[in-house]
């Protein structure tokens, strides 16, 4: 379960960290998140496993040996293929009626990345990020020319109306029945849709976004991103999800970072690679904090910073170079899950999802 903001932080300034989880180092471990927001309390388990079975997946792969890059990957697209989360199949339209897709992917051995931005329908947009990392010099590839990328890689495309569900097209109508855009998590109120001409007095930052950060027994780290974006964006707009830096970021030196929220706010702030410098600076500001470990304590840090230099909200899971997992939000939830090798004497071959850590 999350724990509360620790005491011991100072208490001259409010401390908007409304949750926050850490683990002790492993050898191998694996943490993903269904994006932070504002998930009602009605759908929040089912939120949490699908956390739990995208964390399996991710495990599995690390238990046999597997790298962290491929257990980021396939744990993201166990999430893009779950319709309950904003990425893949589920994922939100943008102000045409569209899906416009975005991930990142990013090897922190060797700091290898890969991004798609404003993609059309494809299953499984973090394996054509990863395609982009390994078969051409680029980072980021967008739009109708990744697209066409894609394809030329063996990809094929999906039929939009496959992909899109009917939430989906609920929140677009009732988004754009208020003329405004809108993140995804935790906008299932019933009065989202029973009232969607209403004027709201807070507009939803909550993201809805997945990831997934990784080690592996090499002592490689990885991260994984990947989103639908904004309920109702206007059509080309790009977040922090498929930017190296901003939604994700990897680095064996240091640790793995993926981001969910404001994306807006996280591509300002560079989030993703902030919180590993603070892993690799000794930059912490906390030394309360950093007895929890290095990973909560740099996440705290950097959200917070975010909440303060910018009055925006959001979460971000960390894996830091020793294994050692944290996480932390300023939303009322963010879903996530964890497994890690020190779990492994507990584990059922059939349901891994059982030795899984979770909360929201």
């Amino acid at each position: 379960m999350s724990t509360p903001p620790n005491p011991n932080a100072p208490t001259d300034v409010a401390d908007p960290v409304t949750g926050s989880w850490h683990s002790e180092p492993s050898r191998w471990s694996i943490l993903v998140h269904g994006g932070a927001g504002d998930v009602s309390a009605e759908a929040v388990s089912a939120h949490v496993k699908g956390c739990e079975r995208a964390a399996a997946v991710g495990a599995k792969v690390l238990a046999a040996g597997g790298s962290a890059l491929d257990a980021v990957q396939r744990a993201v697209e166990a999430l893009e293929s779950d319709p309950l989360f904003n990425a893949g199949t589920g994922a939100c339209l943008d102000s045409d009626g569209h899906l416009s897709l975005d991930a990142s992917i990013m090897d922190g051995d060797g700091l290898r990345a890969g991004g798609v931005c404003a993609l059309p329908a494809f299953e499984h947009p973090v394996a054509v990020a990863r395609c982009v990392m390994e078969s051409t010099p680029h980072v980021l590839l967008a739009g109708e020319a990744a697209a066409r990328f894609a394809v030329a890689e063996g990809f094929s495309r999906a039929e939009e109306g496959t992909m899109v569900t009917p939430a989906a097209r609920t929140k677009w109508h009732a988004a754009r029945a208020r003329g405004v855009a809108e993140n995804w998590a935790g906008d299932d109120t019933e009065d989202a849709v029973a009232a969607p001409t209403q004027p709201r007095t807070k507009i939803d930052t909550s993201g809805g976004t997945v990831g997934a950060v990784a080690r592996d027994a090499n002592g490689h780290v990885a991260a994984a991103t990947s989103t639908g974006g904004m309920v109702n964006k206007l059509a080309g707009r790009v977040g922090d999800s498929p930017v190296v830096g901003a939604g994700s970021y990897a680095d064996d030196e240091a640790g793995a970072c993926s981001t969910t929220g404001h994306g807006e706010a996280m591509l300002k702030l560079g989030l993703a690679k902030a919180a590993i410098d603070a892993l690799r600076t000794d930059a912490l500001q906390f030394d309360a904090l950093r007895t929890a470990g290095a990973a909560v304590a740099a996440a705290r840090q950097v959200i917070a910073l975010m909440h303060r230099r910018l009055g925006q909200t959001g979460g971000l899971i960390v894996v830091a170079a020793d294994g050692s997992l944290g996480l932390a939000r300023t939303t009322r939830t963010m879903t996530w899950a964890s497994c890690r090798a020190n779990d492994l004497a507990q584990a059922n071959e059939l349901d891994w999802a059982e030795v899984c850590q979770s909360g929201s």
